[in-house]
């Protein structure tokens, strides 16, 4: 089974911590759709013995989309790939954009997923991020999907300057008042020429803390834990039967292929990205060219990514596919990186399955680089 994922390279405003490709400019937004269309039907060779199990609306904004935009964009995947039956479909969307109205129509429409960037409940923290929706909208959005949406994500952001763990743990304690299924959170980062980094470098915020984006880490694995979530990756939460498909087939190495600008596709050999420009990319597309670069990724580049992906899922690196699949050097010489991190209770061995611990989950990526193989 393989993945699509729409990038919709659109926003209303800039948040202030975002690096993501997207324009503020709505002027070539209809262009952009019939771009879309046309970039899957050029590439839909590329998945010709392949069966779709999930379309990804991501951005950017994709609820600053029409319904009928979102729903020409779908149906262009039915015509010119194979889909299972009952595909995981997911929309990102913002509050400010979920009035009644629309949710009704999302949920007459083929998307049966939400996925709504609330990042926090709080009025201050919501300024300092410049997000377009205030804490009224997001509970408001929140008490309608839930009503026409059994499955909803939503994204909180924890290690906010200022944040104290007390006012962290209110956060979380307002999205389980929802009974929302599904919760995907993130430690602030400082990401270079964005206006968060800007702020801290003038000093008029403070800049972050590591030990206490660790603390509210873990204050948000024993909370959500007690309520029924399995922590299955790094910074995702699911109940039960309510695990991101899309996102579970990165994470397991899965295929996809990322429509729009700035968009990943990965096929298992190769990975290949798009320019992330949305001028440069229209104009490839009108000229039935793919403006994207590939690269090859070599068996050392395959088994560093494995690393990476497993150490930060709940199912860990399998000791015997490394064996199988790369061969027994490297094997010997994952177990010998590994050693001091599991002498350190950051890593263990579990049915021949190397996983990080509980200590250790914060610090996964980390850990996962200090035993990538150089080439």
């Amino acid at each position: 089974m393989s993945g699509i994922y729409i990038h919709i390279p659109f926003c209303k405003q800039a948040c202030h911590y975002c690096d993501f490709h997207f324009s503020t400019s709505m002027k070539k937004k209809d262009e952009m759709v019939l771009a879309l269309v046309k970039e899957m039907e050029l590439r839909k060779n590329e998945f010709q013995n392949e069966i779709i199990e999930t379309i990804y609306f991501g951005g950017g904004t994709p609820s600053v989309l029409s319904i009928d935009d979102i729903r020409f964009l779908i149906d262009a995947v039915y015509k010119h790939y194979q889909v299972v039956e009952n595909p995981e479909i997911t929309l990102e969307a913002n509050p400010d954009d979920l009035d009644n109205e629309i949710i009704l129509q999302y949920a007459n429409s083929p998307i049966n997923r939400l996925s709504i960037g609330v990042q926090s409940f709080f009025e201050d923290d919501l300024q300092l991020m410049n997000r377009a929706h205030n804490s009224a909208e997001a509970k408001k959005c929140l008490e309608f999907a839930t009503q026409h949406f059994d499955n909803i994500s939503i994204d909180l952001i924890y290690g906010m300057p200022n944040m104290s763990n007390e006012k962290w743990l209110q956060n979380i304690e307002t999205a389980l008042s929802f009974n929302i299924p599904h919760i995907s959170s993130y430690a602030l980062t400082v990401e270079p020429k964005t206006a968060l980094h800007k702020m801290i470098k003038s000093g008029s915020i403070p800049a972050l803390d590591d030990d206490l984006a660790q603390q509210h880490f873990h204050i948000l694995i024993d909370k959500l834990q007690e309520n029924g979530f399995v922590h299955y990756e790094l910074s995702n939460f699911g109940k039960p039967d309510y695990f991101s498909k899309n996102n579970t087939a990165y994470w397991l190495g899965k295929k996809y292929i990322g429509i729009g600008p700035s968009a990943h596709s990965y096929n298992g050999k190769n990975r290949s990205w798009n320019i992330a420009n949305n001028s440069l990319y229209l104009k490839a597309i009108a000229e039935n060219k793919l403006p994207s670069e590939t690269e090859i990724l070599s068996k050392t580049d395959q088994y560093n990514e494995y690393i990476m992906t497993g150490l930060r899922t709940f199912w860990g690196v399998s000791l015997e596919r490394i064996e199988t699949e790369f061969g027994a050097d490297y094997l010997n010489y994952l177990l010998q990186q590994s050693e001091k991190y599991i002498s350190d209770n950051l890593l263990e061995i579990e049915n021949n399955v190397l996983k990080t611990t509980k200590k250790g989950k914060f610090l996964s990526d980390g850990i996962a680089s200090d035993l990538f193989m150089l080439n």
